[in-house]
Protein backbone atom coordinates (compact mmCIF):
# COMPACT_ATOMS: atom_id res chain seq x y z
CA UNK A 1 0.00 0.00 0.00
CA UNK A 2 1.16 3.52 -0.72
CA UNK A 3 2.24 5.35 2.40
CA UNK A 4 0.88 8.60 3.67
CA UNK A 5 2.16 11.89 2.29
CA UNK A 6 2.59 15.09 4.23
CA UNK A 7 1.13 16.85 1.21
CA UNK A 8 -2.64 16.84 1.89
CA UNK A 9 -3.37 16.39 -1.81
CA UNK A 10 -1.35 13.16 -1.95
CA UNK A 11 -2.40 10.51 0.54
CA UNK A 12 -3.26 6.85 0.92
CA UNK A 13 -6.88 7.18 -0.13
CA UNK A 14 -6.09 8.84 -3.46
CA UNK A 15 -5.13 5.67 -5.31
CA UNK A 16 -7.58 3.58 -3.31
CA UNK A 17 -10.43 5.84 -4.39
CA UNK A 18 -9.30 5.68 -8.01
CA UNK A 19 -10.11 1.99 -7.92
CA UNK A 20 -8.97 -0.67 -10.36
CA UNK A 21 -8.47 0.74 -13.81
CA UNK A 22 -9.44 -1.54 -16.62
CA UNK A 23 -8.23 0.65 -19.49
CA UNK A 24 -4.95 0.26 -21.31
CA UNK A 25 -3.51 3.65 -20.44
CA UNK A 26 -1.93 3.92 -17.05
CA UNK A 27 0.03 6.44 -15.03
CA UNK A 28 3.75 6.68 -15.81
CA UNK A 29 6.55 8.71 -14.28
CA UNK A 30 7.40 10.26 -17.67
CA UNK A 31 3.77 11.22 -18.15
CA UNK A 32 3.65 12.85 -14.73
CA UNK A 33 6.87 14.76 -15.47
CA UNK A 34 5.37 16.06 -18.73
CA UNK A 35 2.18 17.15 -16.96
CA UNK A 36 4.30 18.86 -14.31
CA UNK A 37 6.15 20.89 -16.94
CA UNK A 38 2.86 21.90 -18.56
CA UNK A 39 1.45 22.93 -15.19
CA UNK A 40 4.59 24.91 -14.34
CA UNK A 41 4.52 26.68 -17.72
CA UNK A 42 0.91 27.77 -17.13
CA UNK A 43 1.76 29.00 -13.63
CA UNK A 44 4.77 30.99 -14.83
CA UNK A 45 2.77 32.50 -17.69
CA UNK A 46 0.02 33.70 -15.36
CA UNK A 47 2.61 34.94 -12.85
CA UNK A 48 4.32 36.98 -15.56
CA UNK A 49 1.03 38.76 -16.30
CA UNK A 50 0.42 39.98 -12.75
CA UNK A 51 4.14 40.67 -12.27
CA UNK A 52 4.12 42.94 -15.34
CA UNK A 53 0.90 44.62 -14.24
CA UNK A 54 2.41 45.42 -10.84
CA UNK A 55 5.52 47.07 -12.25
CA UNK A 56 3.40 48.97 -14.78
CA UNK A 57 1.62 50.64 -11.89
CA UNK A 58 -1.61 48.64 -12.08
CA UNK A 59 -3.48 47.37 -9.04
CA UNK A 60 -2.99 43.60 -8.85
CA UNK A 61 -4.64 43.10 -5.45
CA UNK A 62 -7.96 41.86 -6.95
CA UNK A 63 -6.05 39.35 -9.08
CA UNK A 64 -4.04 38.17 -6.08
CA UNK A 65 -7.15 37.73 -3.93
CA UNK A 66 -9.06 36.10 -6.77
CA UNK A 67 -6.15 33.81 -7.54
CA UNK A 68 -5.67 32.81 -3.91
CA UNK A 69 -9.34 32.12 -3.20
CA UNK A 70 -10.02 30.56 -6.59
CA UNK A 71 -6.90 28.42 -6.32
CA UNK A 72 -7.96 27.19 -2.89
CA UNK A 73 -11.44 26.26 -4.11
CA UNK A 74 -10.10 24.43 -7.17
CA UNK A 75 -7.46 22.67 -5.06
CA UNK A 76 -10.13 21.39 -2.67
CA UNK A 77 -12.24 20.10 -5.55
CA UNK A 78 -9.28 18.28 -7.12
CA UNK A 79 -8.20 16.90 -3.74
CA UNK A 80 -11.58 15.30 -3.12
CA UNK A 81 -12.29 14.35 -6.75
CA UNK A 82 -9.09 13.24 -8.46
CA UNK A 83 -10.88 12.49 -11.74
CA UNK A 84 -11.27 16.25 -12.27
CA UNK A 85 -7.49 16.73 -12.28
CA UNK A 86 -6.98 16.76 -16.09
CA UNK A 87 -9.46 19.63 -16.39
CA UNK A 88 -8.92 21.61 -13.20
CA UNK A 89 -5.18 21.36 -12.57
CA UNK A 90 -4.40 23.78 -15.46
CA UNK A 91 -7.01 26.14 -13.98
CA UNK A 92 -5.38 25.81 -10.56
CA UNK A 93 -1.97 26.60 -12.07
CA UNK A 94 -3.30 29.75 -13.75
CA UNK A 95 -5.01 30.98 -10.58
CA UNK A 96 -2.00 30.22 -8.41
CA UNK A 97 0.22 31.96 -10.95
CA UNK A 98 -1.87 35.12 -10.70
CA UNK A 99 -1.42 35.11 -6.94
CA UNK A 100 2.29 34.28 -6.98
CA UNK A 101 3.07 36.88 -9.64
CA UNK A 102 1.59 39.65 -7.53
CA UNK A 103 3.13 38.32 -4.33
CA UNK A 104 6.57 37.99 -5.91
CA UNK A 105 6.38 41.50 -7.37
CA UNK A 106 5.44 42.90 -3.96
CA UNK A 107 8.44 41.25 -2.32
CA UNK A 108 10.69 42.32 -5.19
CA UNK A 109 9.65 45.95 -4.76
CA UNK A 110 10.77 45.76 -1.14
CA UNK A 111 13.90 43.63 -1.52
CA UNK A 112 15.59 43.82 -4.90
CA UNK A 113 16.61 40.41 -6.24
CA UNK A 114 14.68 38.37 -3.67
CA UNK A 115 12.46 36.69 -6.27
CA UNK A 116 15.41 35.32 -8.24
CA UNK A 117 17.06 34.13 -5.03
CA UNK A 118 13.90 32.35 -3.85
CA UNK A 119 13.37 30.78 -7.28
CA UNK A 120 16.94 29.50 -7.52
CA UNK A 121 16.90 28.15 -3.97
CA UNK A 122 13.60 26.36 -4.60
CA UNK A 123 14.96 24.85 -7.81
CA UNK A 124 18.22 23.77 -6.15
CA UNK A 125 16.39 22.14 -3.25
CA UNK A 126 14.08 20.33 -5.68
CA UNK A 127 16.96 18.98 -7.79
CA UNK A 128 19.05 18.01 -4.76
CA UNK A 129 16.21 16.08 -3.14
CA UNK A 130 15.24 14.42 -6.42
CA UNK A 131 18.81 13.21 -6.93
CA UNK A 132 19.03 12.07 -3.30
CA UNK A 133 15.75 10.20 -3.69
CA UNK A 134 16.77 8.51 -6.95
CA UNK A 135 20.09 7.49 -5.37
CA UNK A 136 18.14 6.16 -2.35
CA UNK A 137 20.15 8.40 -0.05
CA UNK A 138 16.80 9.53 1.31
CA UNK A 139 14.11 6.88 1.64
CA UNK A 140 10.45 7.52 2.32
CA UNK A 141 10.10 5.00 5.15
CA UNK A 142 6.90 4.81 7.17
CA UNK A 143 8.51 6.59 10.11
CA UNK A 144 9.83 9.30 7.78
CA UNK A 145 6.37 9.78 6.28
CA UNK A 146 4.73 9.90 9.69
CA UNK A 147 7.22 12.51 10.91
CA UNK A 148 6.79 14.76 7.88
CA UNK A 149 3.01 14.35 8.00
CA UNK A 150 2.89 15.33 11.68
CA UNK A 151 5.21 18.31 11.16
CA UNK A 152 3.22 19.53 8.16
CA UNK A 153 -0.07 19.22 10.01
CA UNK A 154 1.41 21.14 12.94
CA UNK A 155 2.55 23.97 10.67
CA UNK A 156 -0.84 24.19 8.98
CA UNK A 157 -2.56 24.39 12.37
CA UNK A 158 -0.09 27.07 13.46
CA UNK A 159 -0.84 29.17 10.37
CA UNK A 160 -4.58 28.65 10.85
CA UNK A 161 -4.35 29.76 14.48
CA UNK A 162 -2.32 32.82 13.43
CA UNK A 163 -4.95 33.71 10.81
CA UNK A 164 -7.88 33.38 13.21
CA UNK A 165 -6.16 35.17 16.09
CA UNK A 166 -5.27 38.00 13.72
CA UNK A 167 -8.93 39.00 13.60
CA UNK A 168 -8.72 39.69 17.33
CA UNK A 169 -5.47 41.62 17.12
CA UNK A 170 -3.46 38.76 18.60
CA UNK A 171 -0.17 37.70 17.05
CA UNK A 172 1.80 34.52 17.65
CA UNK A 173 5.26 35.49 18.95
CA UNK A 174 8.21 35.11 16.53
CA UNK A 175 6.18 33.55 13.70
CA UNK A 176 6.25 36.62 11.48
CA UNK A 177 9.09 38.74 12.90
CA UNK A 178 12.71 38.95 11.79
CA UNK A 179 14.32 37.99 15.09
CA UNK A 180 16.79 35.12 15.17
CA UNK A 181 14.06 32.91 16.62
CA UNK A 182 11.67 34.04 13.87
CA UNK A 183 14.26 33.24 11.21
CA UNK A 184 14.86 29.87 12.87
CA UNK A 185 11.15 29.09 12.74
CA UNK A 186 11.02 29.98 9.04
CA UNK A 187 14.06 27.79 8.39
CA UNK A 188 12.38 24.82 10.08
CA UNK A 189 9.23 25.39 8.00
CA UNK A 190 11.33 25.51 4.82
CA UNK A 191 12.93 22.18 5.74
CA UNK A 192 9.54 20.56 6.38
CA UNK A 193 8.16 21.92 3.10
CA UNK A 194 11.21 20.56 1.27
CA UNK A 195 10.88 17.11 2.84
CA UNK A 196 7.34 16.92 1.48
CA UNK A 197 8.95 16.69 -1.96
CA UNK A 198 10.43 13.32 -1.00
CA UNK A 199 6.97 12.07 -0.09
CA UNK A 200 5.62 13.40 -3.37
CA UNK A 201 8.32 11.58 -5.34
CA UNK A 202 7.50 8.37 -3.49
CA UNK A 203 3.78 8.78 -4.07
CA UNK A 204 4.19 9.35 -7.81
CA UNK A 205 6.63 6.45 -8.16
CA UNK A 206 4.27 4.14 -6.27
CA UNK A 207 1.33 5.20 -8.42
CA UNK A 208 3.23 4.39 -11.59
CA UNK A 209 4.32 1.02 -10.21
CA UNK A 210 0.77 0.12 -9.25
CA UNK A 211 -0.62 1.09 -12.64
CA UNK A 212 -2.90 3.90 -11.50
CA UNK A 213 -5.31 5.47 -14.03
CA UNK A 214 -3.82 7.86 -16.58
CA UNK A 215 -5.58 10.88 -15.09
CA UNK A 216 -3.50 10.39 -11.94
CA UNK A 217 -0.55 11.87 -13.83
CA UNK A 218 -2.30 15.21 -13.61
CA UNK A 219 -3.06 14.58 -9.96
CA UNK A 220 0.56 13.75 -9.24
CA UNK A 221 1.65 16.93 -11.02
CA UNK A 222 -0.89 18.85 -8.95
CA UNK A 223 0.44 17.52 -5.66
CA UNK A 224 4.00 18.32 -6.67
CA UNK A 225 2.96 21.84 -7.67
CA UNK A 226 1.28 22.41 -4.30
CA UNK A 227 4.51 21.53 -2.49
CA UNK A 228 6.71 23.63 -4.78
CA UNK A 229 4.45 26.66 -4.38
CA UNK A 230 4.52 26.28 -0.61
CA UNK A 231 8.31 25.88 -0.60
CA UNK A 232 8.77 28.95 -2.80
CA UNK A 233 6.55 31.11 -0.59
CA UNK A 234 8.41 29.99 2.52
CA UNK A 235 11.71 30.78 0.79
CA UNK A 236 10.42 34.29 0.09
CA UNK A 237 9.39 34.72 3.72
CA UNK A 238 12.73 33.46 5.02
CA UNK A 239 14.79 35.66 2.69
CA UNK A 240 12.62 38.69 3.49
CA UNK A 241 13.19 38.20 7.21
CA UNK A 242 16.94 37.99 6.69
CA UNK A 243 17.00 41.00 4.34
CA UNK A 244 14.95 43.14 6.72
CA UNK A 245 17.63 42.79 9.40
CA UNK A 246 20.20 44.69 7.29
Amino acid sequence: MIGRSGNPTLNDSTFENSGHYGGTERMTIDGTVNKSFITLAILLGAAFVTWSMFFNGQNVTPFMIGGAIGGLVVALIVSFKATTAPYLVPVYAALEGMFLGGLSATYESLYNGITLQASLLTMCVFVALLLAYKARIIKATENFKLGVFAATAGIMLLYLASFVLGFFGITIPYLHDNSLIGIGISLVIVVVAALNLVLDFDFIESGAQQGAPKYMEWYGAFGLMVTLVWLYIEMLRLLAKIASRD
